[in-house]
């Protein structure tokens, strides 16, 4: 029987470090980092335009209401970023939620995606993930009586957990959300 060498855990990351380190991409390796508590909060708008604004307000679009649709969709948005994003670690969601408030003045809804685990990495991606959905199911049903439809301003407003800590968006946050900040 040949004598087997025994590697340690720091030989055979720099081994592998070392083969991969030139690829064009790469996963972000978190194998060494601690499962925290982590949170991320997104959001985004689409301009609808009056008639399809009433429409939402008044639960008359043709193909459903575009809220309820939009809040499930975030769900599966978050559920399947890893599956979207190539180098997004497949992580456990905890948690989701979605808010959909509807602005009267300027005939847009705004998606709020909040998303919850702990693990390694954050779900900064998944929570825009969520909204990006959101946002993208109700253009899909209202794009039938307006095509004239604009996503805008999809960001991250806040994240926490981590080495970090909290971080808010340096562009600020909402109202409803300053009195927790």
């Amino acid at each position: 029987m040949s004598k087997l060498d025994i590697i340690n855990q720091r030989e055979l990351n720099d081994w592998a470090k070392e083969i991969f380190q030139n690829n064009s991409f790469n996963m972000v390796d978190v194998s060494s980092k601690k499962e925290t508590f982590r949170r991320a909060l997104a959001s985004g708008k689409i301009y609808v335009g009056k008639e399809v604004f009433d429409l939402i307000k008044n639960k008359q679009m043709p193909k459903g209401d575009p809220i309820t649709l939009a809040e499930i969709s975030a769900v599966l948005g978050v559920k399947k970023t890893s599956d979207l994003i190539p180098l997004c670690h497949p992580l456990p969601i905890d948690h989701t939620a979605t808010k959909i408030i509807m602005n009267e003045v300027d005939n847009s809804l705004e998606v709020f995606c909040v998303v919850s685990t702990v693990a390694k990495t954050g779900v900064e991606m998944e929570a825009i993930m969520g909204v990006n959905t959101a946002l993208t199911t109700i253009y899909d049903l209202s794009k039938i009586i307006n095509p004239f439809l604009k996503i805008e301003n999809v960001k991250l407003l806040i994240k926490e957990g981590g080495k970090n800590g909290i971080w808010k968006n340096p562009d600020g946050l909402p109202d409803f959300l300053k009195n927790f900040f």
